[in-house]
């Protein structure tokens, strides 16, 4: 195939030998089956911010690490030096976070390197060797449904001890290799300690795959994981082994138990429409 421009440089620097396919495209990237050496790995090239929503990020950006006090101010004015030094923070937060997670223990694609703007990572794998499918492609049993869930929880929760929370974790963002789940796509990771939104999104994230997966093992749909790990969190308590039961009580005293029951079931339904619809869409594509 021709090489997309934004892999020739890593081709003239020798990072890879071949570009052999895309793999997939969506708002934020385009990703590629690359070869290098003997290795098969996948190339994520990002797309220029001009074809994607600048406003729909800020709420992610909230307690994010800025490198330089020049480039904090410019991006807090939203200049167009600022706007691009948000450009280039927004792709740099996938590298760093990818790596910070991969060496935590969470199931994500293995790093190869960031080069020219372009993340070189593990190809994943079904058990065949063709590219894994996503989550939100695979029809499975009801024990497998728990299986996944128990892991996905708990890589939620290894993410949350490294001080970080996915934000867009969806059947969409998860991978199944021969192994099991695989999170993928990180550019939208939210600070844990740093957020004002961190607990919605966290709880969001946990819904998302609860509703999901709830469809083939509907106990699931009476567990409450991601309140549960939050308070854990909060009382500094939460730790990579801790064992969780799924069970959470709502201080009756500070807030009214149906109402904050309702409101997540609402959330859960809403994301299971959601993920239908996405569904539908990608059937008609």
């Amino acid at each position: 195939m021709k090489t997309p421009n934004g892999l020739q440089a890593l081709i003239d620097d020798g990072v890879i030998d071949e570009v052999l396919r895309p793999l997939k495209s969506g708002k934020e990237a385009a990703v590629y089956v690359v070869r290098s050496g003997d290795q098969v790995r996948c190339a994520k090239v990002y797309k220029d911010m001009a074809q994607r929503s600048f406003q729909q990020r800020v709420q992610y950006q909230e307690g994010r690490k800025v490198r330089g006090s020049r480039e904090a101010r410019a991006m807090g004015k939203a200049t167009r030096y600022g706007r691009k030094q948000a450009e280039v923070a927004w792709k740099n937060t996938e590298v760093d976070a990818l790596y910070q997670l991969r060496d935590a223990g969470v199931r994500v694609p293995e790093p190869f390197g960031y080069f020219h703007g372009v993340l070189v990572m593990e190809l994943v794998t079904d058990a065949e060797g063709f590219s894994a499918p996503r989550l939100a492609e695979v029809e499975l049993e009801p024990a497998q449904a728990r299986e996944f869930h128990r892991i996905l929880v708990r890589q939620v929760v290894l993410m949350l001890c490294s001080g970080l929370i996915h934000g867009d974790l969806s059947p969409y963002n998860v991978l199944v290799n021969a192994d099991g789940p695989v999170v993928i796509d990180f550019p939208q990771v939210v600070s844990a300690a740093g957020n004002n939104a961190a607990r919605t999104m966290l709880l969001r994230d946990v819904n998302n795959l609860t509703a999901y997966l709830g469809r083939w093992a509907p106990e699931l749909l009476e567990t409450w994981y991601g309140e549960e790990m939050w308070a854990l969190f909060q009382a500094g308590e939460l730790r990579p082994d801790s064992e969780l039961s799924g069970h959470f009580t709502v201080d009756e005293s500070s807030a009214d138990l149906d109402s904050v029951r309702e409101a997540i079931n609402e959330a859960r339904f809403e994301a299971l429409i959601r993920q239908q619809g996405r569904q539908a869409a990608a059937e008609d594509d």
